[in-house]
Formats: C-alpha cells, sequence, structure tokens
C-alpha cells in the first residue's frame, strides 16, 4: 500500500475524528474519581492516600487530574497506547504522573517475559534534551486499546485506516473544490487557434480575475470572439455531500460515538438523543472506565494495597443533567434507607442539616409511633 499513513495528527484534522476523541475523552475527565479503601465494615474514601492528593491538587506540576486524564484517554484513543510515569518521592511513594507521548516509547519484551519501554527524549525549543530513558513495567500506567498479542494495543485508526483515508480525501476535495472553483468552472473557446503565448496569457488572466473565493461573483471580460461555457458539475451531483455524510457515520461508528452525541443530528429527535446519551455512557465510557481504574490497581497500588484499594470514577455525574431522574433516584434512595437526606444533600452540594441524620422511615406508620 502505497498510500500515506493514516496518523493521528492527520486524522484529528478531520472534525468527526475530533469531535470524537474530544467527547469520550472529555466525558471520563470530567467524572469525579475517588479513592476508597476497603474495610470490615465496608469500604470508605481514602483522602490521605498519595493518588488521592493528585486526584485533587493535579496529576503533575503541568496538568490537573481532568487534564491528565483527557491527555491519557486521547492517546489511546489516536494511538491504541496510553502511558504515564510513575514519579516517586524518596519515600517511595507516589508524588506525579508524568505524560509520556506513545510516539517516543519503543516497547522491548525481555526474555524474562517484562516489558519494558525505552523513552527517546522530548524536543522542545533546544532540541531534544537527555538520552534514552528505560523504564519498567511498574513504573508506568499503560493504558491499551485492543491488542493482538496482549502487550501492546492498536490504533482503531491503524484498524480501520481506509474509512478514515476515504474521509480525509472528501474533505480535502471539498477545501479544494472552493479553493479552486468560486463559481464553476468552464471553457473558454476562440473561433481561430491560439498560439501558447496567447494560450498561457489567457489562462493566467482568468486564473487572476475568476478563480477563488475572492473573486466570487465577478464579470469575466472576454474579446475576439471568445466564448465561455460553464461545467454544472456541482457537489450534489457528485454525491459528494452523501459520502461526506456516510464518512461521518463510519467514524462514530469506529469509535463507539452515537451520533448526536458528536453534532450529527440527521434522524434525531429528543427522545432517542436521551438514549444515546445513556448508551455512550454505558457502552462507549464504560469500558474505558474500567481499563483506566484496572491499570492504576496494577500500576500505581503497591501490592499490599491491591487488596485493599481502589480507583473508581463515579459515572452517577451524567444524571446531573437531568433533574427529575436524579431527583426520582434519590426518592428511592432515601425511602429504601440506602441514604439518608443529608447524604443527598451531600451529593447535591449542600451542607448538612442536623434534623435530617436520621434516614427516612420505610413504613409511615413508624413515623407516627
Amino acid at each position: 500500500d502505497l498510500r500515506p499513513a493514516v496518523t493521528p495528527r492527520l486524522a484529528e484534522s478531520y472534525a468527526t475524528v475530533c469531535a470524537a476523541v474530544g467527547a469520550i475523552s472529555g466525558a471520563v475527565a470530567s467524572l469525579p474519581a475517588l479513592v476508597f479503601r476497603l474495610t470490615p465494615a465496608g469500604r470508605e474514601e481514602d483522602d490521605a492516600h498519595p493518588l488521592a492528593r493528585l486526584i485533587a491538587g493535579g496529576a503533575n506540576d503541568n496538568q490537573t487530574w481532568p487534564e491528565f486524564i483527557e491527555w491519557l484517554v486521547a492517546q489511546g484513543l489516536l494511538n491504541g497506547n496510553g502511558l504515564a510515569e510513575i514519579v516517586a518521592g524518596r519515600d517511595g511513594r507516589l508524588v506525579a504522573l508524568k505524560p509520556i507521548p506513545w510516539p517516543l516509547v519503543t516497547v522491548r519484551l525481555l526474555a524474562s517475559g517484562r516489558l519494558v519501554y525505552d523513552v527517546a527524549p522530548q524536543t522542545g525549543l533546544e532540541g531534544a534534551s537527555g538520552p534514552v530513558r528505560r523504564l519498567l513495567d511498574s513504573e508506568v500506567i499503560h493504558l491499551k486499546d485492543r491488542s493482538d498479542d496482549g502487550l501492546v494495543g492498536r490504533a482503531r485508526l491503524a484498524r480501520a485506516a481506509p474509512p478514515v483515508r476515504a474521509a480525509l480525501t472528501q474533505d480535502a476535495f471539498g477545501e479544494f473544490l472552493y479553493d479552486n472553483r468560486a463559481t464553476p468552472s468552464g471553457l473558454v473557446s476562440f473561433e481561430g487557434s491560439l498560439n501558447p503565448n496567447q494560450r498561457t496569457n489567457v489562462a493566467e488572466s482568468v486564473r487572476e480575475s475568476w478563480q477563488g473565493a475572492k473573486n466570487a461573483g465577478r464579470v469575466l471580460v472576454l474579446d475576439q470572439n471568445a466564448k465561455f461555457t460553464a461545467f454544472q458539475v456541482t457537489p450534489e451531483n457528485l454525491e459528494m455531500l452523501a459520502a461526506r455524510r456516510f464518512s461521518t457515520e463510519e467514524i462514530a461508528r469506529l469509535f463507539q460515538v452515537p451520533p448526536p452525541i458528536i453534532g450529527i443530528w440527521d434522524h434525531s429527535t429528543f427522545t432517542n438523543s436521551e438514549t444515546a446519551g445513556r448508551w455512550f455512557a454505558q457502552f462507549c465510557l464504560t469500558p474505558w472506565i474500567r481499563k483506566i481504574e484496572e491499570a492504576f490497581r496494577r500500576s500505581v497500588f503497591s501490592a499490599a494495597e491491591r487488596a485493599t484499594h481502589a480507583l473508581e470514577f463515579d459515572l452517577s455525574g451524567f444524571l446531573r443533567g437531568d433533574a427529575e431522574a436524579r431527583w426520582k433516584a434519590h426518592e428511592i434512595a432515601v425511602k429504601n434507607r440506602i441514604l439518608t437526606a443529608n447524604e443527598v444533600r451531600e451529593v447535591e452540594g449542600w451542607n448538612p442539616r442536623p434534623e435530617l441524620d436520621a434516614p427516612a422511615p420505610a413504613d409511615p406508620a413508624e413515623a407516627i409511633g
């Protein structure tokens, strides 16, 4: 295949790819992330854990927690792999999570069966800095898209390059079409023959006076019995609009994003758009969230902590956009003694009220007695 590879940067120049990646990574990054400690009585938030402090204060000196998660998920979507270095302090405890762009990474499998990651120096304003560094699999968080060998992920852009390349080609065609043809192109003809110099002069005159967006609507003046015949070829005649519409749906399908989520409103209604939102959370976001949670469990938590700690993303935040559904869920939780009224107030961001500490009685007669 002599056609150029579909690189992440090239693919993101197509609006639908950019929108799909942004929708998924931005949605995951917006979710509350909590570190829990398991206890004999259940579980409780561990705000003192180093990871919890990074969630609250920022993953590193340059990124907040949402920015880091958004970057990590976008890397997984575009490159098939997202990698971050686990930076520890002198006491061995986690102090930062440092992003590593995947194009800088070479993965090697040692004879022992262990993966190592050779990281090339980043190129900054003053060129490359430092030698190649080798990181062990215990020193990084490795988020993978579906893998062919179980070791590294494979990018969706590589798995489905033809539809992405077709979308990019159609986009480029439309750009050049409107850039070079503000009005339909046509044929300038003369009764007699022209010598090469005359033909060149006519072509340059037409190009300077009539071609491009800035010349739209201008009148072309010809002499010497010249005639202009317009070619009535439109994007509709070429079925370009239909092809581009199909390509946007193909890209949405590739990233498992319902079309309304990325602004494709064809055949959409309020009802099926609401359903698309739930589908997006359940079938698109949840798999990535589970991968992130497991990647942190294996890499960030120590061997002893893996049995007692967990990172969890709270998907219930998606209900905040639907006030009726949210308050119905609160009502059911209070009536069934799952939550107290003050716990509901805490979820809503309100201060507790002492008189509401007791859970609501299951039986109205119990409240009277």
